[in-house]
């Protein structure tokens, strides 16, 4: 990629809430660290999204933001724009300032999933089932739409769009559905011995287990998956390949 000779210290960050785990803020300042740019990255970890105007208003040039847990839905009111895929999403990951200093909204997250995901696939992977209902969840199945692979999604309780409660799934679903994506936090550091309540003893050496969680590296879901021969895909790979289509959104700084 062409690196950017700017030698404006341009200011990114991640919006989120308890976030001083964070993958990005090492990823960008190893990358800022090894392409000679001087740039900066931080994290914004604030207790409302009401907070986002205030740190807009008192952070200098400041030209994008990534958005995690529990903001990537609450942020979509404050922005001045979306991109067509983060509009059909309905979830924003990827923040862009423009020159003009209007906000503008983007998704990577599904490109991150996407790719992924694509290069375990065989031909019985048809069927998926998306644990939890938030931001990540959109993002994932519109990834999923693009490889034709059907979903249903798995809530704790009946509401639009939610197919099986937690309750509901039994061996034989859990067979059925030979992709199953971890997109709730349960089983994120500290608490590793948690994990999905689904009837594990249905998965076979067919499945794919795929947590968007990535500390642990191997989390007890994973570990069921791994138990049976299952693929087991943790949320590393997505995360460094959602920074980097984030980044090329970012690039062109002078725009």
């Amino acid at each position: 990629m062409e690196i950017n000779q700017e030698k404006t210290n341009y200011k990114f960050g991640l919006l989120g809430r308890d976030i001083s785990y964070s993958f990005s803020r090492g990823y960008f300042a190893e990358k800022f660290k090894k392409e000679n740019l001087p740039h900066s990255y931080v994290n914004f970890d604030l207790q409302t999204i009401d907070e986002l105007k205030e740190i807009i208003a008192n952070t200098s040039n400041l030209k994008g933001i990534n958005v995690t847990i529990p903001y990537k839905e609450d942020v979509i009111p404050l922005l001045d724009k979306l991109n067509k895929t983060a509009e059909k999403i309905g979830a924003v990951n990827t923040i862009k300032f423009t020159k003009k200093g209007k906000l503008v909204g983007y998704n990577t997250d599904y490109y991150g999933f996407k790719n992924s995901l694509q290069p375990h696939l065989k031909s019985y992977h048809k069927k998926a089932l998306i644990l939890g209902t938030g931001g990540a969840s959109k993002a994932i199945a519109f990834a999923l739409k693009k490889l034709n692979i059907t979903f249903d999604f798995v809530s704790r309780s009946h509401k639009k769009g939610v197919t099986f409660t937690y309750s509901e799934l039994t061996e034989k679903i859990i067979s059925d559905y030979t992709i199953i994506i971890n997109c709730t936090p349960i089983g994120t550091f500290p608490n590793i011995e948690d994990c999905p309540n689904i009837p594990y003893k249905g998965l076979t050496e067919h499945h794919i287990l795929y947590d968007l969680i990535y500390n642990p590296e191997q989390t007890k879901f994973l570990n069921h998956g791994f138990n049976k021969g299952a693929t087991t895909i943790n949320g590393l790979e997505m995360l460094r390949l959602q920074a980097e289509k984030s980044w090329e959104i970012w690039h062109n700084l002078k725009s």
